[in-house]
């Protein structure tokens, strides 16, 4: 029990410490899981971080529309890039076209507000490979339909979208029930080794030259302009005056030919999205000295820099800090619970139940499900999820050690007259503690590689770069994400065998 206390104490004080950050000004900037999304949220913090006043932090990543959009009304974050045609379309549910005005109109009962365009179109379009495109004609996308064999491969997003595959397929009448859902960055690769023939593409896509691809024309105009522009809540520039100067003076600075550079130098040159924006600041005649975009453009990251990068002890830190509490709070929890069942076998079967439903639950589904409870993205729905993944092994394992001890020992404990705490604290949970530390150890390592999941809605660790790995379709940057996750996992192992000889008794251990 001593030990629980003590573990209690370590999470209080890591929630303090964390808590402590909130009393510095900070400027949250979210994007979404695209190339495009992720370099424009770093130019925002990079040009924030300039003003000097706050704290500017890139929550990178979040995921679709709908999960970021919902981050900037709840206040987990306070500004994000979004495109016209998206707010108007899929925000708003607006089918007309409609101007900045409009749709701030709109948007002012939410608290929140549309502005600084950044000086390009980003549409949506449909793509296929340029021998097919000759070969069948294809031209426009009314051609399409006079093609049934073609095989569609588009976004999960665009699928979903109202102003995306459900517009296309009512103004089109494509002969495809339901396409097949890709990530966007594996779209590319799947189109090039023909397992698709046709994909959505974003106009400043800088894959499209390089897969050799047709884009065709949206003649019945079904797509809308995507200006880019960025949303925010509306204290923002009041809150953070100095802040919002320095951000306001990206209003027109980003032409299309600039954004689809930029794209190439994450999707082609490797570049992190970091390197990209921090050039591109410097080369602004508002920020620095105006030296032109194009220079210095640097090769691809070895793979072994990219492992150590600057975020290395930040996305470890970020991970190590996850795994760890989660597991604390699965610990206080789980072990009580186990014990609960084991004496109770009426509530055995609803306990044992409950913790096995939590671990069906797929985990994207489960943060989906947590962010509008905690109303927040980031570290407390990921802790959360952890923390309730975490329980199964632990429960099931102190609810099997304790209901195999065998019936004489504990009845040579009642026939001592120990009472039943001193039962469970001298007897039982020692002859139980290696079956309940083997839980403790697979929540662990399970934990370990959850965690990476984590980074799809802010809250950071490892998982941030296989979201990155995924977005550019960078087999690197996966691995860079995947490895020092493995090899948490097994000094996890490793850490539980020691603690194995520091807390069970030396006659319950194996022999070597």
């Amino acid at each position: 029990m001593k030990r629980l206390g003590a573990l209690g104490v370590l999470v209080l004080s890591i929630f303090a410490a964390r808590s402590s950050r909130a009393y510095e000004a900070e400027l949250r900037v979210g994007s979404k899981r695209f190339t495009e999304s992720y370099v424009l949220g770093e130019i925002v913090r990079e040009v924030a971080a300039r003003g000097g006043e706050a704290v500017a932090v890139h929550k990178q990543g979040l995921g679709n529309t709908g999960i970021v959009f919902a981050a900037l009304k709840s206040g987990s974050i306070d500004i994000y890039p979004e495109y016209t045609g998206t707010i108007a379309r899929e925000l708003l549910e607006n089918k007309a076209e409609t101007d900045l005005d409009d749709l701030n109109r709109a948007l002012a009962p939410m608290g929140l507000e549309a502005g600084i365009p950044l000086g390009f179109n980003d549409t949506y379009a449909l793509a296929v490979r340029e021998e097919d495109a000759r070969t069948l004609a294809l031209v426009s996308m009314s051609d399409l339909a006079m093609h049934p064999q073609l095989r569609f491969g588009l976004s999960q997003e665009f699928i979903e979208r109202s102003d995306g595959w459900p517009a296309v397929q009512s103004a089109y009448h494509l002969p495809v029930a339901r396409p097949r859902g890709l990530d966007h960055g594996l779209a590319f690769e799947a189109i090039a080794s023909d397992q698709i023939d046709v994909t959505d593409i974003y106009s400043t896509d800088a894959k499209v030259e390089k897969y050799r691809l047709t884009i065709l024309t949206d003649d019945r105009r079904v797509f809308p302009r995507y200006e880019a522009v960025l949303l925010y809540r509306r204290d923002l520039p009041t809150r953070l005056p100095r802040t919002w100067e320095k951000i306001a003076l990206l209003r027109g600075r980003i032409s299309g030919a600039d954004m689809t550079k930029m794209n190439a130098d994450a999707e082609l040159r490797a570049e992190s999205f970091r390197d990209i924006a921090t050039r591109y600041v410097a080369h602004q005649p508002a920020y620095a000295d105006g030296q032109p975009l194009g220079a210095n453009i640097s090769e691809p990251t070895p793979f072994v820099r990219r492992l150590f990068g600057p975020d290395f002890l930040r996305l470890t830190s970020e991970h190590v800090t996850l795994v760890l509490l989660s597991l604390a709070l699965g610990v206080v929890a789980g072990v009580p619970l186990g014990v609960w069942a084991a004496h109770r076998p009426r509530a055995a079967k609803l306990i044992l139940g409950s913790v096995g439903v939590i671990q069906t639950i797929p985990s994207l589904a489960l943060l989906a499900f947590l962010i509008p409870v905690f109303r927040r993205i980031g570290f407390v729905p990921a802790l959360a999820a952890l923390f309730l993944y975490s329980l199964l092994p632990i429960v099931r394992n102190t609810y099997t050690g304790l209901t195999d001890i065998a019936p004489s020992l504990r009845e040579s404990a009642i026939a001592l007259g120990l009472p039943r705490l001193a039962r469970l604290r001298l007897i039982e949970l020692p002859l139980a503690s290696r079956s309940i530390l083997a839980g403790i150890k697979t929540s662990a390592v399970i934990s370990v590689g959850t965690a990476t999941i984590a980074a799809f809605i802010g809250a950071g660790g490892y998982g941030e770069r296989i979201a990155s790995g995924l977005a550019l379709n960078d087999h690197q940057m996966l691995l860079a994400g995947a490895a020092p996750a493995a090899a948490l996992a097994l000094v996890a192992e490793a850490a539980f065998g020691w603690l194995e000889k520091l807390l069970i008794p030396r006659g319950l251990r194996l022999s070597p």
